[in-house]
């Protein structure tokens, strides 16, 4: 009978978890969180607050579209607690997509993360990865706790939303309500932007320029902006939702690639994290999120930004399905090419969605110029001199008397596309909803009011692809396809157009439709109708100078920097410490006669600084060297060609008669000068929503 082996003492067991706990200890301090390692983790955060973000400017909009519409049913609820309103809201509460599975995940591994930043030992590079996982940690409980309260928000605003339909609502409101409402939160608008100039614009221009010139979006400004907006649209102000909350999405991203300690190349990719997943969550369209990111806001279709700014669109949509819906703007409804010849019927699409984005822009600056004073006659100069909030309600003024005209013109309208994408709006409905939604829009946004371009410019397109098609297919019934088809490929070639991202306009309509027999179509219209739009935009667009230009052109005293002569007889030891605290470590030098001689360089103190004994016998004409003398009107070119053939990054400039100081030219300021011009070259021809661009 073999002997049975001993068993395990407590001890043993006890020392054997000692050992254990100090080789994860070990294990754990020697984790480390690079930029590159830590990025897509915190995408997928921005990701989830870009999708609170998006329900909650989607909630705002319904509370105040709501106090429009159904201050009826607001007096019900309170005078009779049991209506039938309350009941359904109790039932909205219930049905809603609460998504337990989200806590279920997500606060294990936020609590598991808070133990772990508190069980590494602090000290070294250990700092900033105990930080940067409590960090992330207290976000996504944060995400969490906002989640849940704002899914019950959104089951209430859909009773109000369900409660009447907004075409029929629109139809029965009085005259009164069209022009107070818009002028209302003109006003509002106006006063709440007016101390905030940083954020009168559009929302996506303010994002490239970040990107592009590594600057910073502070988050305050984009709740601001998300307020703004929100009011905008939901008094009947026309203007879209996309710009703001790309905004808001991308000035938290920005708030925390600053905290987390980001360089400013991965705080670029944060801020298209926070952009995509805006879009991607207020339009339930992932894809398309990521590529608006890819191709609008870094205009980079590179590996090391796939990672974070895919997971942030996932994490976006996923809030978003439970805070905005899981309902598709547009009724999927199946379409297909008829014949091969409609192809040239997509191909005239493609060129009027062109034209109507160019109009667009034109439109829209000058009806900023108009309102800022900036355009001819009495009126303009009127304008001018009022307050935002004036400005701003005249605006929404103006929009409601065309909303009596057109009800597209109230809001988003995006309740019409789906009417002209089933055929059912007439040829001079679609015509009249097109223009007057196109003057609506530019008078909202010119005068200060807040919102996109991006959704107005859509729903222009269906119904300019609505009125087409309804020709087209009245012209040859049996080759072409129902009007519907040519407004859904229509709303996608006004997009891209204005955008002039094609890739985003296909993809957009192509999750929007859920149709793959579409993709041709949207293919042809976007490409088009982007390429057009960008050929009249840089058309009519200042040619921008090369290099050699730029040099050639601009004299030497427009670069220079003025400051006094060393004179001869500065001893060699007052001479460094001048020499060494000037700014390009150059300094002109006088000769004996008081004449501008050459310059001294910090770099020729390196042979002599140490021997002490030279300090009282060299003076600055011993060390100075002789250099030619620039002419104020002389050329950034010829002074760099002399710099080279000199050897040296500095040549002095000829100061006028009697003067007491001269110039000074250095090769640093010269390379700032054209870095600054090509920064300023990029965002001008940066190939995004041309109608964004702000004057």
């Amino acid at each position: 009978m073999k002997d049975e082996p001993p068993p395990v003492s407590r001890f043993a067991v006890r020392e054997h978890l000692r050992r254990f706990t100090h080789a994860s200890l070990q294990a754990f301090n020697r984790i480390r969180l690079p930029g590159p390692s830590v990025l897509p983790i915190a995408g997928a955060v921005v990701g989830l607050y870009a999708g609170l973000a998006a329900g909650i400017f989607s909630n705002l909009i319904g509370v105040i579209r709501g106090f429009a519409f159904n201050v009826v049913w607001l007096i019900d609820a309170v005078r009779n607690p049991g209506s039938r309103m309350l009941l359904s809201a109790w039932d909205m509460l219930i049905t809603a997509r609460w998504h337990l599975e989200y806590a279920i995940i997500g606060a294990p591994l936020a609590m598991g993360a808070l133990v772990l930043a508190r069980i590494i030992e602090p000290g070294g590079p250990r700092d900033e990865v105990k930080r940067r996982l409590r960090l992330l940690a207290l976000l996504v409980l944060g995400a969490l706790a906002l989640y849940y309260p704002l899914v019950a928000l959104t089951a209430l605003n859909r009773v109000f939303g369900h409660a009447h339909n907004t075409t029929e609502v629109l139809a029965e409101l009085p005259w009164w309500i069209f022009l107070l409402m818009p002028s209302l939160g003109g006003l509002v608008v106006g006063r709440l932007l007016r101390d905030y100039p940083d954020t009168h614009g559009h929302g996506l221009p303010e994002v490239i320029k970040a990107v592009k010139s590594n600057q910073e979006l502070p988050g305050g400004f984009g709740l601001l902006k998300l307020v703004a907006s929100a009011i905008t649209i939901g008094s009947g102000g026309s203007a879209g939702r996309e710009g703001p909350i790309v905004y808001g999405g991308a000035a938290f991203a920005s708030t925390v690639g600053r905290t987390l300690g980001f360089s400013r190349r991965e705080l670029a990719i944060l801020l298209a994290c926070g952009a995509g997943a805006g879009i991607a969550a207020s339009f339930n369209a992932p894809i398309a999120g990521a590529v608006f990111a890819m191709e609008i806001i870094l205009r980079e279709f590179e590996l090391r930004v796939f990672s974070p700014i895919i997971l942030a669109s996932v994490a976006g949509t996923l809030v978003g399905r439970g805070t905005v819906g899981t309902e598709s703007m547009i009724n999927r409804l199946g379409y297909q090419m008829v014949s091969g010849w409609e192809v040239i019927c997509y191909v005239v699409l493609g060129l009027l969605c062109g034209l109507l984005a160019y109009a667009f822009v034109r439109l829209l600056h000058h009806s900023e110029d108009f309102f800022g004073g900036r355009g001819e006659g009495k009126l303009s100069t009127w304008l001018g001199q009022r307050t935002l909030s004036t400005r701003a309600g005249i605006g929404g003024l103006c929009a409601g008397v065309l909303a009596m005209l057109s009800p597209t013109v109230w809001g988003s309208g995006h309740d019409y596309i789906n009417l002209a994408a089933i055929g059912h709006l007439s040829l001079i409905f679609l015509v009249t909803a097109f223009v007057v939604k196109l003057v609506a829009t530019a008078i909202t946004l010119g005068s200060g009011g807040s919102g996109g371009t991006f959704f107005p410019s859509a729903l222009m397109g269906a119904m300019l692809g609505g009125a087409f098609g309804t020709i087209v297919h009245y012209l040859f019934p049996a080759s072409t396809g129902p009007s519907g088809a040519y407004a859904i490929v229509g709303m996608g070639g006004a997009m891209a157009a204005l955008t002039r991202g094609p890739l985003t306009g296909m993809m957009m309509l192509y999750e929007l439709s859920g149709n793959h027999a579409i993709i041709l179509p949207l293919m042809v219209t976007c490409t088009i109708a982007s390429a057009l739009c960008h050929y009249l935009i840089e058309r009519k667009a200042p040619k921008q100078k090369t290099d050699a230009e730029l040099l050639s052109t601009t004299p030497v005293s427009a670069l220079m920097r003025e400051l006094a002569p060393v004179p001869a007889s500065m001893h060699l030891r007052p001479l460094m410490d001048q020499v060494i605290t000037t700014e390009s470590g150059t300094l002109p030098v006088l000769d004996g006669n008081g004449r501008l001689y050459g310059i001294v360089e910090v770099d020729q103190f390196r042979e002599i600084w140490r021997d002490e004994g030279l300090y009282p016998v060299l003076v600055a004409s011993d060390v100075a060297r002789k250099v030619p003398l620039l002419s104020p009107d002389t050329d950034l070119a010829h002074a760099l060609l002399l710099m080279d053939q000199e050897d040296v990054d500095a040549l002095p400039v000829q100061g006028t008669p009697g003067s007491q100081t001269c110039g000074l030219l250095t090769r640093a300021r010269v390379r700032r000068f054209l870095n600054s011009y090509h920064a300023g070259k990029q965002l001008i021809a940066h190939p995004v929503a041309p109608t964004e661009v702000t004057n």
